[in-house]
């Protein structure tokens, strides 16, 4: 017992200075993802720290508490989360206790040019998503072995962040370099409530997606002789915000030996956002801070109306879970042929992805609470597809690795009955693009961690 107490505080500490360093380098943070200006920008995964770590499965996945992995009443199978799945509401109907789930990242690209030896790498950190949930199940319901469950939160959708600088020389100008920037991207604030019946989940997810985007192209030209020419930027602010729905079903089957297959289905459904742009095309100059100040003003459009489209998307897929086992697997396509902001089309694709992980944890009802590492849990994963960004017409592979791990931070005693604090890991490793391209590789280098609690301070409290 003393070395599990003291392998926890261990790993309390470390969870402590992960927070700290994250917090440090946020605000040293940095990003330059060149494709992040097409489209809506470089879109964020949509699962929790648990399923990214699985290779992103989420359509089948109950991140279950306690040793065994489902319980059995009256012939009904429940599983109990610790964790929320951030893509198929259905699975809130896991929930018999309130959960409190964040997590964050660290985000490191590499652009790599096919032609040329350079190399490029930027950094951003960010907090992936905040959710709450709880239950609030009728006694009624409860007696017969069905819940009801919500939970609220917010989390990052896209995010647009890049500043190129192209050059070349033209016949009489010496050269011409022009500087494209841009950032902003999307948010959610969300609502989800999961009802499991028997064997069958099904929920919903709303809520208020919100969010701008700022692009910029500033030209100047340059001439060694007395030629002078102006410098030109043309900019364009837009705000976007509306209201977006997600619907999700999970069935389980118990099979032989208590084994369970558990099936999964999740659409985000087409969502066309209000927005309103400001569009400027002037002549500036710079002054001894890098800023711009404008001289004469072309054209100078405000307010203009106008609808974001953005994909519908669909996940199917399952899990089968044994004693100390899960595997799954996904199945994601996005329409984005469908997508248009303010009328327009972009570079953008359909695109389908496949996701497989796997889950393992060793512990079981009589293991000794002094072997700490056999109650944390170990996951492995894979993805690959297509990017939705299409550029000259080539389709740009994205794949990539993930591991991941779930250090538990309270006492086996309580893990044993439901409560629990865990600092969740995760380590993610992947590139768009490849050497067959024209275009820019990206690599990709993911670290998240956060944490999934759910303590005594969080229920209320009963008399006899």
């Amino acid at each position: 017992m003393h070395l599990a107490n003291s392998t926890t505080a261990v790993i309390k500490r470390i969870a402590l200075l992960t927070f700290v360093s994250f917090i440090y380098t946020f605000a040293s943070a940095q990003e330059n993802s060149p494709y992040s200006r097409y489209g809506i920008g470089d879109v964020v995964p949509n699962q929790n720290i648990v399923s990214r770590s699985m290779g992103g499965i989420s359509a089948g996945f109950v991140d279950s508490v306690g040793f065994i992995p489902y319980n059995i009443l009256n012939g009904i199978l429940y599983f109990p989360s610790s964790s929320i799945n951030l893509s198929n509401p259905a699975s809130l109907g896991g929930l018999n206790t309130t959960i409190f789930d964040v997590g964050g990242e660290v985000d490191v690209r590499t652009l790599k040019n096919n032609n040329s030896p350079q190399k490029y790498k930027a950094t951003n950190t960010l907090i992936s998503y905040l959710q709450l949930g709880f239950p609030v199940t009728p006694k009624r319901m409860l007696a017969k072995g069905n819940h009801i469950n919500i939970a609220f939160g917010l989390r990052p959708v896209t995010r647009i962040n890049y500043k190129i600088l192209a050059e070349k020389n033209l016949v009489g100008i010496d050269s011409v370099s022009t500087l494209y920037e841009g950032n902003g991207g999307i948010s959610q604030a969300n609502f989800s409530t999961g009802v499991k019946i028997k064997n069958f989940s099904f929920g919903a997810s709303t809520g208020y997606s919100f969010g701008n985007r700022q692009n910029s192209t500033k030209l100047i030209l340059k001439k060694t002789d007395s030629a002078r020419y102006m410098q030109s930027n043309t900019q364009a602010d837009a705000r976007f915000g509306g209201f977006f729905l997600t619907l999700g079903a999970q069935y389980g089957i118990r099979l032989k030996n208590n084994n369970v297959l558990r099936l999964g289905v999740s659409t985000n459904l087409q969502q066309n956002l209000k927005a309103k742009r400001d569009n400027i095309n002037e002549t500036f100059v710079y002054d001894n801070n890098g800023s711009t100040i404008g001289i004469d003003t072309v054209t100078n459009v405000l307010n203009q109306k106008g609808i974001l489209s953005l994909p519908a998307t669909y996940t199917a897929g399952f899990t089968y879970t044994t004693k100390h086992l899960i595997v799954g697997a996904d199945v994601e396509y996005a329409q984005w042929s469908k997508y248009r902001y303010f009328g327009e089309k972009d570079a953008v694709q359909n695109n389908t992805t496949i996701h497989m992980g796997a889950q393992y944890f060793p512990a079981d009802p009589t293991t000794l609470s002094t072997k700490y590492w056999r109650f944390v849990k170990y996951r492995a994963g894979l993805y690959f597809g297509n990017d939705y960004v299409k550029i000259n017409n080539e389709n740009r592979p994205d794949y990539g690795l993930t591991l991941g791990a779930s250090l538990p931070l309270t006492s086996f005693q309580r893990l044993r009955v439901g409560e629990f604090v865990t600092f969740n890991t995760g380590l993610e490793i992947g590139q768009h693009g490849n050497k067959q391209n024209q275009s820019l590789r990206e690599g990709l280098f993911r670290v998240h961690f956060g944490i999934s609690m759910s303590a005594t301070w969080f229920q209320k409290s009963k008399y006899n």
